[in-house]
């Protein structure tokens, strides 16, 4: 009574060479433009400071990153007391380079001798790393 019905089903095939295919994670490569905010003890030796900065540097460019360079604010007082230490040497880094850069050098900061504290962020397009202008004490009217 009931035929069977035969119907004919193309074989799947694997879309042709020239359609474009989304790039894999591992393919993306991402660059992203960071600075970090670096403050060193104030009686590590000046050459001490090179030495960390130059560490940051090879890092950068160790995962393909282009450094942009390191700006220094010099010796500031600090806010409030950091493990007894009133001042600090600030410095600002800026570069170029993939995530993995960013956490390599974050990893060696939160290691390193002499590093007080040092905080990475995404640079903005238009940032400025110059020093803020120091403004003086003023001076009581009895004095």
């Amino acid at each position: 009574m009931w035929r069977r019905l035969l119907i004919a089903v193309p074989e799947w095939r694997p879309p042709a060479a020239s359609t474009p295919r989304p790039p894999s994670p591992k393919e993306v490569i991402r660059i992203n433009p960071y600075e970090i905010m670096l403050m060193i003890e104030p009686e590590v030796a000046e050459g001490r400071h090179q030495e960390i900065i130059d560490r940051i540097k090879s890092t950068v460019a160790e995962h393909a990153g282009s450094w942009a360079g390191a700006e220094s604010w010099g010796k500031r007082k600090l806010a409030y007391e950091i493990g007894h230490q009133t001042d600090a040497w600030y410095y600002v880094i800026t570069f170029d380079a993939p995530p993995e850069a960013l956490a390599e050098a974050t990893r060696v900061l939160a290691i390193t001798d002499g590093v007080m504290r040092h905080m990475a962020v995404n640079r903005h397009k238009h940032s400025s790393t110059q020093a803020p202008e120091t403004h003086p004490e003023p001076v009581e009217a009895g004095a």
